[in-house]
């Protein structure tokens, strides 16, 4: 069997590629780099020359080829890979028959608990977000900011501290509404100085969050080490970074507690599935990142499915942002993965990562890229979120 093409889709806000075997097996996968999918998709294009004709069952000597190659990384080359690796793991079990997760050695558990995503530009909406997810039957919230999501169009001033005694008050009335029956997964979005990030995180200790999420920037290892070496609330961490070596020099330095690999950027199911093993190896949690579409939910659940210090998985709600809709996903795909109303998904048994793109999807979503626009302070500098 040999791969007959490799195509890129660009849809809605999406990447994914589609890799058809000659024996008209089809695999499907999805990028991770949704700032850069024009980048991705041309970093496919150069991978697609190498791939025609191979035998597409040789995954992990096509992942090493690829991303040995020209020697050169980052968000899209990783994203490229990733929704490569996924596409051909679905070929892969198909071919054989059974689930990815048979194929990493068999699940452990038969279904993932997971979080839901709560936004809001006003409290009073966050605050509804949480009780929304209680009446839905989730035990778990995420992208939970204390700092609300506010337009990036709105220039950004607040003293320091208007900023840490308002996001503490935040998590407190969080707690206030979940009880001690929903985790918080407290979302910083990496908006934090390694100063304010401590003086934050012992502020809320008290509520006993499961987790604090990107509390700083993910370019000085160090400074996450510094900030998880202070607080005593569990830091998570990893969605941007691209590699497995990346996450061994995180755990190295005791800088996570919870990794959070995005399946989607860091080498597709070969690659998070080593990062599970690190993390194993360190008792550190598993959180597979997962803001993008069921596709990517469905590859996560081959890691949640295998890894043994598996905690929570990211769940998307129907929305981009505050307002903005997300396609239907049972318009866009076949064999989404549905909330069983207890808080978990259940893990399929279907053959390949158990997901169908509709045929019609490009006709009924098309290609709707992501407007560049970043945060201003009301002096003018830029200011992360």
């Amino acid at each position: 069997m040999r791969i007959e093409s490799v195509e890129s889709l660009l849809i809605d806000r999406y990447f994914f590629v589609r890799i058809t075997a000659e024996d008209g097996t089809v695999g499907i996968g999805e990028g991770g780099a949704w700032g850069f999918q024009e980048a991705t998709a041309g970093a496919v294009i150069r991978f697609r020359d190498y791939l025609l004709g191979k035998d597409p069952l040789q995954i992990e000597h096509h992942w090493q080829y690829m991303y040995r190659w020209a020697h050169f990384r980052g968000s899209a080359v990783m994203a490229a890979i990733s929704a490569i690796d996924i596409a051909l793991w679905d070929i892969a079990g198909k071919r054989f028959g059974v689930p990815v997760h048979q194929l990493l050695g068999g699940k452990i558990r038969n279904r993932a608990r997971c979080y839901y995503h709560v936004f809001g530009e006003t409290k009073e909406e966050l605050f509804s977000g949480i009780e929304r997810a209680k009446s839905l039957g989730f035990t778990a919230v995420g992208h939970l900011t204390p700092f609300l999501d506010t337009p990036r169009q709105e220039p950004y001033y607040q003293s320091h501290a208007e900023l840490i005694g308002d996001a503490i008050d935040t998590v407190r009335q969080y707690r206030d509404i979940a009880g001690r029956e929903v985790d918080l997964c407290i979302e910083i979005h990496r908006r934090l100085k390694p100063y304010e990030a401590v003086q934050l995180g012992r502020g809320i200790e008290d509520f006993h969050p499961l987790f604090i999420e990107d509390p700083v920037t993910p370019d000085n290892l160090d400074e996450m080490s510094y900030v998880a070496g202070k607080i005593a609330i569990p830091v998570a961490t990893g969605e941007r970074l691209t590699s497995l070596w990346e996450f061994q020099m995180l755990l190295a330095r005791n800088a996570v507690q919870l990794v959070r690999p995005d399946v989607c950027i860091v080498g597709g199911i070969s690659g998070a599935r080593k990062i599970a093993v690190l993390a194993e190896a360190s008792h550190a949690g598993v959180v597979p990142h997962n803001p993008l579409s069921a596709v990517s939910t469905a590859a996560c659940l081959q890691i949640a499915a295998t890894a043994p210090t598996f905690v929570v998985q990211e769940f998307p709600n129907d929305t981009w942002n505050v307002t903005e809709q997300r396609p239907e996903t049972d318009l866009l795909f076949e064999g989404a993965a549905r909330h069983d109303g207890e808080g978990f998904l259940k893990i399929s048994d279907t053959p390949g990562i158990g997901i169908a793109l509709r045929d019609d999807a490009e006709q009924k979503f098309p290609y709707r890229p992501l407007g560049l626009v970043t945060r201003l302070h009301k002096d003018g500098s830029v200011v992360d979120q």
